[in-house]
């Protein structure tokens, strides 16, 4: 086991890492920004490496001054959490020629996952539904065209290398993909310096499941179930909840059989995500995520895991604790995530928290890095904290739910955490019905 881990990261997760790493005896390393010499995960790791001002590819993604954090500290490991260089290939490549342990998949899989095309026909040949769509990157406009002739209108262009809806546009017939395929190749070509797409059948109200996996690097690899991710603003999740409203045990147990078959084959190494598209029972895989996900507390509640715990096992070469047959799934969970935001707009809100108050009590969890007097820096996420809640069952979760953002307190700042109390008074979010374009369709409605 380690002695000395990185967490090349910042904010909760950051805070969750050393969490983790704390319980397991191992001495944790905090770099920080300029910008984050008071925050928190600062604070509490054991010691801290500042590694560059506050604009973030000058420190965050600056990965010489990581590594430097690490000859500079001794740490073996870095855990990169989620976001920043947490899926950079040649990041891992870089940490494991200096002798570093990097704590998530190898490069091959974030390298061949990362590329959306490459992991479509990789998860089709292991068996893995696809949405249907080009089997490859589309040439040209005219090759686009010959494609939605096929599989018919209307259909999404969307960046091989994209992500968080960036690159991606809808076209319901050929004068609209002639715009689209342009536009979508000019945007994926700024935001990622990959101007390749391809194209997919639009569904028209799908769900938005992911399946949380786990392997070993040997070929043993566990599921633990699915997230419903569906309430999302402009390709943003926004609200998390496990299991999925429609689920049932019998398609659980298909889909996720499906998925640990796919990651065993691979000889994939610790947590990654498999993300469908479903619609009226229907599973299409849209992608994969090789690193812990935002939403992970969701899965960690109902089956009593620590999914951060079972990376750095994972990365240290020891055996996976989790096994199929003995993980039970308890209760329902749901997560919201509490922005620096103003409402009705979205607008980024940071600032000087003036006073905070966590929510508690049974089965309410906050992951968080705010405390009183905490000045949010302008430069980063506006996520500033995750509400987790766990019930008996779904309406319990919700109950508990509603009760936690009433006594949530930030002030000085906006948040989201308004949004979320209106929506629970929402009949269609009550009963569990709703796709990946109800909130949208919702939002409108209020203004």
């Amino acid at each position: 086991m380690f002695s000395k881990v990185l967490v090349a990261n910042r904010g909760e997760i950051a805070l969750r890492i050393i969490r983790a790493c704390q319980e397991m005896g191992i001495a944790t390393v905090a770099v920080h920004s300029t910008a984050d010499e008071d925050a928190m995960h600062v604070r509490m790791a054991d010691e801290s490496v500042c590694i560059g001002p506050p604009r973030a590819t000058e420190s965050y993604l600056s990965q010489a001054s990581i590594i430097s954090a690490c000859d500079i500290s001794g740490a073996e490991a870095i855990h990169p959490g989620y976001g920043f260089l947490s899926e950079n290939p040649g990041f891992v490549d870089i940490v494991e020629e200096h002798g570093i342990h990097f704590i998530g998949p190898s490069a091959d899989h974030i390298r061949r996952m990362g590329d959306k095309m490459t992991a479509k026909s990789t998860m089709s040949r292991l068996g893995v539904p696809c949405v249907p769509g080009s089997d490859e990157n589309v040439a040209d406009v005219q090759d686009a065209l010959r494609i939605a002739g096929e599989i018919g209108y209307p259909v999404l262009v969307k960046a091989s290398a994209g992500g968080g809806g960036r690159g991606m546009k809808f076209a319901r017939s050929k004068r609209e993909l002639e715009a689209a395929f342009g536009s979508a190749r000019s945007e994926a070509l700024a935001a990622f310096g990959n101007d390749e797409v391809y194209l997919e059948k639009y569904l028209e109200r799908p769900r938005h499941i992911e399946f949380q996996v786990f392997g070993d690097g040997r070929g043993n690899a566990v599921h633990l179930g699915e997230r419903d991710c569906s309430i999302q603003r402009r390709h943003q999740k926004l609200l998390e909840e496990a299991p999925g409203p429609t689920m049932t045990p019998e398609l659980r147990s298909k889909i996720g059989n499906i998925c640990t078959s796919a990651i065993g084959e691979m000889q994939y190494s610790g947590a990654g995500t498999i993300e469908f598209l479903c619609e009226q029972g229907a599973f299409f895989f849209i992608e994969m995520n090789t690193r812990l996900q935002v939403e992970h507390p969701v899965t960690e509640s109902i089956f009593q895991v620590d999914l951060v715990k079972e990376q750095i096992r994972a990365a240290a070469g020891l055996e996976m604790t989790l096994d199929q047959d003995r993980l039970r799934l308890m209760g329902h969970a749901v997560e919201v995530r509490i922005n620096a935001e103003r409402l009705p707009d979205f607008t980024p809100c940071p600032g000087r928290v003036t006073t905070f108050h966590a929510p508690g009590g049974l089965g309410v969890r906050f992951d968080s890095a705010l405390y009183q007097g905490y000045e949010i820096p302008p430069y980063y996420d506006s996520l500033v904290g995750k509400l987790i809640v766990h019930g008996t069952d779904r309406r319990s979760a919700l109950a508990r739910l509603k009760r936690a953002l009433i006594e949530l307190v930030v002030d000085g700042i906006d948040t989201t955490a308004p949004l979320f109390s209106q929506l629970l008074e929402e009949k269609d979010i009550q009963d569990g019905r709703y796709d990946i374009h109800w909130l949208e369709r919702w939002l409108s409605e209020q203004s």
